[in-house]
Order: structure tokens, then sequence, then C-alpha cells
């Protein structure tokens, strides 16, 4: 997260498991940074599979042409 959206914040109210939040409570965790820390890792997550879905006919296209014709430099390669 930037600078710029780290001040800005939002009050939610989130239902949660009990068992699991005492158990963070007794470990000492921050709930609010916690959950904002697991919300930031999905978002992450939905992006990169958002980005991969809209991409994939590039790659389909890019390992038939691989397939077909070898890498574009493969024969330079010194391994």
């Amino acid at each position: 997260m930037d600078n710029a959206h780290a001040s800005a914040r939002q009050r939610l109210n989130l239902t949660l498991s009990a068992p699991l939040v005492e158990e963070a409570k007794a470990l000492g965790l921050n709930l609010s940074r916690a959950c904002e820390s697991g919300l930031e890792m999905a978002v992450a997550a939905e992006r990169a599979r958002r980005w991969q879905a809209e991409n994939r006919p590039f790659f389909d296209w890019y390992n038939e042409k691989v397939e077909q014709d070898g890498l574009l430099l493969g024969r330079y390669r010194q391994f």
C-alpha cells in the first residue's frame, strides 16, 4: 500500500470466527492490521488471476509459436 492510501482509513464492521479472534488477541495481534494485510494479499491474488485470464490468449499463442518455431534466439543459447 502506498503512503497516499495509508492514512485514508475506513471504519467497518466485520464478522469473524470467535475462536480465531480470541487466538489472535491472545497472541497480541492487531486485528485491524491483520485483516488489512489479509485483504491486501487477497486483492493482489485476484488482480494476478484476472491479469493471467485476460492475457491467456497471448500466452497460448506464444506457447504455440515456440512449439512450432522454437525460441526466437534459441540457436544462440549456450546451455
